[in-house]
């Protein structure tokens, strides 16, 4: 089978032998994939430590058949991700981008957009940017992407434009807004500042060049916080492990 190249970040990295790792990436031209690197772990192999946690790098892989790991057999390294001093705030939001490219992707799915918004997010946080609000702009893009994003002007159930007057209820469930008639009789509703969903829907905005510069208190990071942080968990069925870090990015 003929060989295939990618440009890879590294999701994920675990011992499968004492010479060989098993690595989750996530590629520009393929999406997801699972991989076997045999020899990864030797002290001379083709790799160059390459495959490092979160390191952007250029791989050489062979597909194998459905159910079956492919087969990494060379890796050339890009940019390693290293933090700012020992800001381990922005090693936590790191390892989080990682958790949700995993999370939220399937295999063989690309989305080359997705892909260059975490290249961009973990050089960001490498500059030492605002963690929190780059956290929360690359969770809303990222939702966009891969079809998830709540809707936060629409009711998510009979269609119609919610117009915010005092709270606004927000289903979990349900996929974002809902109107005074649909709220009733819904479980897992929390209610939502129409200026939080204002800053949502701005920071969820691919083509916006004016997001970072919006106003932004402790109270309304926290509020869209406690939002993201419940319908991720309800999206992928379980609660993020890197979750229990998150309230240092407020």
């Amino acid at each position: 089978m003929p060989a295939e190249n990618a440009t890879a970040l590294v999701l994920r990295a675990i011992d499968f032998s004492e010479t060989s790792l098993i690595v989750t990436l996530f590629t520009r031209e393929h999406g997801k994939l699972g991989a076997l690197a045999k020899g990864a772990k030797r002290l001379k192999n083709p790799f160059d430590s390459a495959l490092d946690l979160l390191t952007l790098c250029r791989i050489v892989f062979l597909r194998k058949s459905s159910g079956a790991l492919d087969l990494v057999t060379e890796a050339k390294l890009i940019r390693r991700f290293r933090p700012p001093g020992k800001e381990l705030a922005c090693l936590y939001a790191a390892y989080y981008v990682a958790e949700l490219l995993d999370g939220l992707t399937d295999h063989y799915d690309p989305h080359p957009e997705l892909f260059d918004l975490a290249d961009t997010v973990l050089s960001a946080l490498a500059a030492g940017e605002p963690v929190g609000r780059w956290i929360l702009r690359f969770e809303l893009v990222a939702l966009r992407h891969v079809g998830h994003l709540p809707s936060l002007e629409i009711c998510a159930e009979c269609g119609k434009e919610v117009r915010p007057s005092g709270r606004v209820a927000f289903g979990l469930l349900d996929g974002g807004v809902l109107c005074h008639a649909c709220r009733r009789g819904k479980r897992q509703v929390v209610s939502a500042t129409p200026g939080a969903l204002r800053v949502m829907a701005q920071l969820a905005d691919p083509a916006s060049r004016t997001w970072h510069r919006l106003e932004l208190d402790r109270r309304t990071s926290g509020e869209i916080r406690g939002m993201a942080n419940r319908y991720l968990a309800n999206l992928l069925g379980r609660r993020p492990r890197m979750h229990e870090y998150l309230g240092v990015f407020v």
